[in-house]
């Protein structure tokens, strides 16, 4: 096996991307234009969301997350409890690059879970555990903790390739509504067993990213993937009449009623994107049009 290397800096050397692809057609023509559309965003000074799914962090991908933060580029970022798991794991331990086509016995009887054709070792989570133990001791308290100050706390004790490290460092909120749907929430339950007041409140985050929306100028989302962090990114926008506008990069179809197929002029529908929104949707896999896209930005100067 060979290990998963996270995307840096130097990795963004697709010279041309953003102008080649223009007028080359197909989704080529539509990375190009999410390029464009993120450029518009930050010259109009839009108060920028990045929302992504827990399996892009177990990607390279989290190189070029950590990097965005590290920059200010993005001002908050929506995620899912796993996008935590796998950003403290890899921050000790490495991920491997195995097969789509592995016996899935085979590996669970070694120890190794599988992400498509990433290997994760089960040592990984006795490391999460261990490292975890303590941040819930500094944040137990007769009152609850919100998953955003929880996730600045978690920064706190990781590295410079740690995405949350470069959060909490930059003050970027990082907002996750299903804190518990992951191998983190699993370790709540099992200090809250010994610590009956620890309590980690979801509903505590959501004055503080209703006060970022209310109080942006315009507001742009950059949204990889779906499923609840696509959802909360763009339902919060309701407050404001929608989002000004929306990158979306996803494979998922519109035609099975799903918010993760679903397209940005169905978000029209429901005040989540105004009726005058920009908008683009990227139909490519995030592992490859996130760099293209990081390859653009810099080719413009933004990166």
């Amino acid at each position: 096996m060979r290990k998963i290397r996270d995307f840096n800096s130097d990795s963004f050397s697709a010279e041309g991307v953003a102008s080649a692809f223009e007028n080359a057609g197909f989704q080529a023509s539509n990375v190009s234009e999410a390029v464009s559309l993120i450029e518009k965003m930050k010259k109009e000074k839009a108060t920028v969301f990045l929302s992504f799914t827990a399996n892009m962090v177990a990607t390279g991908l989290r190189g070029i997350i950590a990097e965005l933060c590290r920059k200010k580029f993005v001002d908050a970022i929506i995620t899912t409890a796993g996008s935590v798991d796998h950003d403290i794991i890899k921050g000790f331990q490495p991920y491997y690059v195995g097969s789509f086509d592995s016996d899935d016995a085979e590996l669970h009887s070694k120890g190794i879970n599988r992400i498509g054709n990433i290997f994760v070792p089960t040592k990984g989570f006795e490391i999460l555990e261990e490292k975890i133990k303590p941040v819930f001791k500094k944040v137990c308290s007769p009152g609850a903790v919100s998953p955003s100050t929880l996730n600045a706390e978690i920064g706190a004790i990781l590295g410079k390739d740690s995405f949350l490290y470069w959060c909490q460092k930059n003050s970027i909120p990082v907002f996750c509504p299903g804190i518990t749907d992951g191998a983190i929430g699993l370790q709540m339950y099992f200090f809250k067993q010994d610590n009956p007041s620890f309590c980690v409140d979801v509903t505590r985050d959501m004055k503080a990213l209703a006060d970022i929306v209310l109080n942006a100028d315009k507001t742009g989302a950059v949204i990889l993937g779906g499923g609840i962090s696509k959802h909360h990114t763009i339902g919060v926008n309701i407050l404001r009449e929608g989002l000004d506008y929306a990158v979306y990069v996803s494979t998922a179809g519109e035609f099975d009623g799903s918010l993760s197929g679903a397209r940005p002029k169905e978000a029209k529908s429901w005040g989540k994107l105004r009726e005058t929104g920009d908008s683009v949707s990227v139909f490519c896999e995030a592992s490859i049009a996130l760099p293209l896209i990081a390859a653009g930005l810099k080719e413009k100067g933004l990166l």
